[in-house]
């Protein structure tokens, strides 16, 4: 025969607390300062796409490369191709640019990051958020951030485009400040992107014997230390490629001149 006890009313229901939260130092800070550099990233972002000046040789506009088609000045085509022809004539970063937004989108860390700055979900540990229901990212549009391993392929092929980027201007214009520029910025985003915890788990994270793959062992180890800087390459990386973008830009208008470009 099976004994019950009853619960008490007091251990039946959770602690009714009035206020938001029992913290006392400046928790919101981190939702603040996220929310005013992601907004003005997305609004320099939108003004870039739709920017014609992201060409001057031998810089090219991160936000813009590669450019895939024939509206595109001969020399920034990709290996000179144009895939897409004459057909396409609107701003080239709309032909590439969702696939490294997509990427940091879905990033672990950028998740982290735009729910607290912007759903306040929550917007602190240990602070009570606005919303009423909670499903986490099993429906629908969060239920989308599970391709973010699929996004990962394609940052490698963007991260290379820009090194070629950084290389070609290297060769082209070797004592350019906009050649070390683009250098910086190129090295930042791959770093970033083999930083990611899809990078790890695909170098080695589904292996049970680390001994019987020595290389993959090591190749895990360096990505593993890149890995615990994840959080802050995302953050310098976004900067880097910004500014690497607009400085381009500038150039491009004559706002910045050769020869000290």
């Amino acid at each position: 025969m099976t004994q019950t006890t009853a619960e008490s009313p007091a251990r039946r229901q959770r602690a009714q607390i009035k206020e938001r939260t029992l913290r006392t130092d400046q928790w919101w800070r981190y939702p603040l300062v996220t929310f005013l550099i992601f907004t003005a990233f997305l609004v320099y972002a939108t003004w870039a796409i739709f920017d014609n000046s992201y060409f001057v040789s031998p810089y090219h506009a991160p936000f813009a490369s590669p450019c895939l088609a024939t509206s595109c000045p001969p020399e920034s085509r990709l290996f000179g191709l144009a895939p897409f022809g004459d057909w396409y004539t609107l701003p080239p970063g709309l032909l590439i640019l969702g696939l490294p937004a997509g990427f940091r989108f879905t990033c672990y860390y950028y998740r982290k990051a735009y729910y607290r700055g912007f759903w306040l979900s929550p917007p602190a540990c240990a602070v009570n958020e606005p919303h009423k229901k909670y499903t986490g990212e099993s429906r629908f549009p969060l239920i989308l951030q599970n391709v973010h391993r699929y996004f990962f392929y394609a940052a490698i092929v963007v991260g290379l485009i820009l090194a070629y980027d950084a290389v070609k201007a290297l060769i082209e214009r070797p004592g350019g400040l906009g050649t070390w520029i683009l250098i910086a910025n190129a090295i930042l985003i791959n770093l970033y992107t083999l930083s990611c915890h899809s990078c790890r788990h695909i170098t080695a994270g589904r292996l049970n014997h680390f001994s019987k793959h020595p290389i993959r062992y090591r190749a895990w180890g360096f990505v593993s230390k890149l890995n615990a800087r994840h959080s802050q390459l995302a953050l310098i990386s976004m900067f880097s490629v910004m500014g690497a973008d607009l400085y381009v830009r500038l150039v491009a208008k004559g706002i910045i001149a050769f020869p000290f470009a």
